[in-house]
């Protein structure tokens, strides 16, 4: 009988611990001290209640089977999150979470539902410098209830602060290490006479675009399926073309919809061969009704007190997506 796992994605905007908050060291209290201005704790349960309501809805009501999260301070915000999310829902989610040293604080998280998966009780987290340490890749490996791993990867790309062309040269090198990152992962799994060909789900906020080269040349992921299957190097399959020019990005700029998240997955997941447990079934942005506005679908942001755009009803800059893989 097959399984499906459901896999969501989403960047949660500035989902910051509350302004005094006694898990935050000194140097980051200084450096965002200014940003938590009105950031109570009726602000962050607010939010916290915000986004806790679109992933109750997810998964036709289930909610998440495995979240990847970005723009969280720490553990303690996500645990909250997933509390309220797995009390309603009746689930029991696993915070897994490192503090990177990015200069505002803000993490990469992966939960899952322990029920479904375990961990190894391993978290491998590398922190990309560029002149300061930029948000760390973070990878967790997951083993189903099949006895199947699944490698999972949560990416925050460098921002686009400058330009998207003045700060393209940070993306690539993160492009770049990943790329051998993922041919590392590939030769430790055959040292170990495991699967050569592991299952892997790259997902994020990359900050560009799919056709990017950041993406498409340093990274080495593409749309062109054949190249993918009859490659014998670890070229990744990036799912997200298909909605290029479409109506729903995950991100809107002005009057631009961009596709800044993403799920990119190895030649496993979309080679449809018995001898690979796991098969991509689907993939899409995740917009209820109430997530969206005005003529480009902008995400509804939930911004902050002292900003002009602040909503408390607000969610977030970016909409979640969503992969459904059967195993």
């Amino acid at each position: 009988m097959k399984t499906e796992h459901f896999i969501y994605w989403w960047n949660l905007e500035n989902l910051f611990d509350v302004a005094n908050s006694k898990d935050r060291p000194d140097w980051l209290q200084k450096k965002i001290k200014r940003e938590l201005k009105g950031w109570t704790a009726t602000v962050l349960n607010k939010k916290i209640g915000n986004i806790a309501s679109i992933l109750q809805k997810m998964n036709n009501g289930l909610g998440p089977d495995i979240l990847g999260v970005c723009e969280i301070e720490n553990e303690a915000v996500v645990q909250r999150l997933m509390d309220k999310v797995g009390k309603v829902l009746n689930r029991s989610y696993k915070v897994l979470h490192h503090n990177s040293k990015d200069k505002r604080g803000i993490d990469i998280a992966i939960i899952y539902d322990s029920d479904k998966y375990t961990d190894d009780g391993h978290i491998f987290s590398l922190e990309v410098m560029k002149r300061n340490a930029t948000r760390n890749l973070f990878q967790v490996n997951l083993t189903t209830k099949k006895g199947n791993e699944l490698i999972l990867i949560g990416n925050h790309w460098p921002a686009r602060l400058g330009g998207k062309y003045e700060s393209e040269p940070y993306r690539m090198m993160v492009g770049e290490i990943l790329s051998y990152w993922i041919e590392r992962i590939h030769d430790i799994k055959y040292e170990q006479k495991k699967e050569k060909n592991p299952a892997i789900v790259l997902m994020g906020d990359f900050n560009d675009e799919p056709f990017d080269r950041s993406l498409t040349e340093y990274l080495r992921s593409t749309p062109n399926l054949e190249k993918v299957k009859n490659s014998t190097s670890h070229i990744l399959y990036n799912l997200m073309y298909q909605f290029v020019d479409g109506k729903f990005g995950t991100h809107v700029y002005g009057n631009e919809i961009g596709l800044l998240d993403q799920f990119i997955v190895s030649k496993s997941l979309v080679v449809n061969s018995s001898k690979y447990p796991f098969q991509v079934k689907g993939t899409k942005i995740v917009h209820f009704p109430e997530m969206v506005k005005g003529d480009y679908n902008t995400p509804v942001r939930f911004s902050r007190p002292t900003k002009a755009d602040y909503n408390e009803h607000g969610f977030s800059d970016h909409l979640p997506i969503k992969l459904v893989l059967e195993e």
